[in-house]
């Protein structure tokens, strides 16, 4: 028989001929990004430790694909102690690709969707259960599917993910009915689930209906897939219930097998945290102080449904001689703001090469259509390819912006490449009138602050110098990473930085009990 080197090499190159085929486009709407082979091997050779040396094998890959944790078992374990191996594959494009690579090789592929497959009887279910499920996420799922998913999902593990979960949540839940008793499961998923919201019934399923063993993160400026912006993780578990004083081990970087950090925490540590990630790298936090949410509520910039039609130069408004009464300044992305500190002219506009202006009216569409003919055939080209926009349909009217005024601070959304920067946001004292779309969150102090900065001016400054002042750890420890070190903050997520230097800017004594009374009245959003 051909030897697991041999084919895994014919697979490899069968693999690229497949995913040449198709677009990259197509592959990301599917979540399809293949398991390189030495990563397969690594969480093939982890899951031998996990296992009796001498147990029978019973495998399943309910993500087969071309077979990449296969070929690693065929090499990691010995012949004789593969009792039986089966995979699914819901693309024929890879599936029949895969039965003809693996015909005589003694894996039954299932060309079909394992999220609908009936579970088997209880003595033909797997103990090793290795997966690269598709990372499809939540808006490319149907209602109908996610009505069944989360259903069959329920029924299956105990736990309600929610419907804002990816695919690949609803799949590691489905497979806890094909798991024997004391089944080792390796998952090689996304690392997001330990940070995110809907990543907390995902966590509640692996501290109470299984064994957590062991969650390995990787580095993310160390993408596991060439063509994936994804930072990884490798969760291990075992089907049984945990002890009260289990622990679980959580290792960051380097690879399964040597670990750049490795620790040992009680379970009920995770249990009590919120986010995860940190828990990989560092001793656990804990603040119970002033947040950056107590002084200033969060919230993220204008999303228009269309920022071509939406946003223009005061030059091309007076090409389409728009009326100017329905614009308003609105600032540039990152990439075109020079500067950290956004001056204005005397009438509120910024001092920026590129000036840029947001398209804003309240009036119905009569109103417009009466007193404003030149705006009214403007919207007229913008039916019905913008107006029928998701945004811009749950609008009345279409083309009316949510209510973003002017922040005094902003931050932006996204950064990359801490190489090229002391910090991967950037902070942004804005002294104009001008809004700024979602690639940014936007700042609106709450009543306590905004007594502060009237009784004391110079405050506001001094709050921007604190934000570029947090160190990048605590800002990295509350956001979240994607693959190639892209680095993202969402507005609670920034709103739970601490900031109790804060409290000593003000110009009166903000940890007085009234005064915390006031304050904690109107929370960042």
């Amino acid at each position: 028989m051909e030897s697991s080197s041999a084919i895994d090499d014919r697979r490899l190159v069968l693999q690229a001929e497949l995913d040449s085929a198709k677009t990259q486009a197509e592959r990301n709407r599917l979540g399809q990004f293949a398991t390189p082979s030495p990563l397969a091997s690594d969480v093939l050779a982890f899951a031998r430790n996990l296992l009796p040396r001498k147990e029978p094998i019973r495998f399943l890959d309910p993500a087969l694909g071309t077979g990449s944790f296969y070929a690693a078992l065929l090499r990691e374990f010995p012949a004789r102690q593969i009792a039986g191996a089966s995979g699914f594959e819901i693309d024929p494009h890879y599936g029949d690709a895969s039965k003809t690579l693996w015909k005589r090789h003694g894996i039954k592929i299932t060309l079909g969707d394992f999220t609908s497959a009936t579970p088997p009887r209880s003595d033909r279910r797997a103990n090793l259960v290795i997966c690269n499920p598709p990372y499809v996420r939540h808006h490319h799922l149907s209602g109908e599917d996610k009505t069944r998913l989360v259903a069959a999902t329920q029924n299956a593990c105990g736990v309600r993910i929610g419907g804002l979960a990816g695919l690949y949540c609803y799949f590691l839940g489905l497979t806890h009915a094909w798991l024997a008793p004391d089944a080792i499961s390796g998952w090689l998923i996304p690392s997001e689930f330990m940070d995110v919201n809907y990543g907390a019934q995902v966590k509640r399923y692996l501290l109470n209906q299984v064994e957590l063993l062991r969650i390995h993160r990787f580095d993310p400026s160390d993408v596991q897939f060439g063509d994936a912006l994804v930072s990884s993780a490798v969760v291990w578990f075992r089907n049984r219930r945990p002890k009260v004083d289990h622990t679980v081990e959580m290792s960051f970087g380097g690879s399964l097998s040597a670990p750049k950090v490795l620790r040992s925490l009680p379970a009920k540590t995770l249990a009590e945290s919120t986010k995860w990630t940190g828990l990989t790298t560092a001793t656990e936090r804990v603040y119970d102080g002033l947040r950056l949410g107590d002084f200033f509520k969060i919230k993220r910039g204008l999303a228009t449904g269309d920022n071509r039609f939406f946003i223009m130069t005061r030059a091309e408004i007076g090409e389409r001689k728009l009326p100017m009464e329905f614009f308003k300044p609105i600032l540039p992305g990152p990439r075109h703001l020079p500067t950290d500190v956004i001056e204005a002219d005397e009438d509120g506009v910024p001092e920026l090469e590129r000036q840029l202006f947001i398209l804003d009216c309240r009036l119905p569409e009569a109103e417009v259509q009466k007193r404003h003919p030149q705006l009214w055939e403007y919207f007229a080209t913008g039916r019905p390819r913008v107006s029928d926009t998701y945004l811009c349909r749950h609008r009345r009217p279409w083309y009316a912006q949510e209510e973003r005024p002017a922040p005094i601070l902003l931050c932006t959304y996204m950064g990359r490449g801490l190489e090229k920067r002391e910090k991967p946001f950037r902070f942004i004292l804005n002294k104009s009138r001008a809004t700024a779309a979602n690639v940014y969150l936007l700042f609106y102090p709450t009543p306590l602050m905004a007594k502060a900065m009237q009784q004391k001016p110079s405050i506001v400054r001094k709050v921007w110098e604190f934000l570029n002042a947090v160190p990048t750890s605590t800002l990295l420890g509350e956001g979240r990473v994607y693959g190639g070190g892209l680095y993202k903050l969402e507005p609670r997520e920034l709103a739970n930085v601490p900031a109790e230097e804060i409290a000593s800017l003000l110009p009166f004594n903000a940890v007085s009990p009234t005064v915390q009374g006031d304050m904690f009245q109107d929370k960042a959003a």
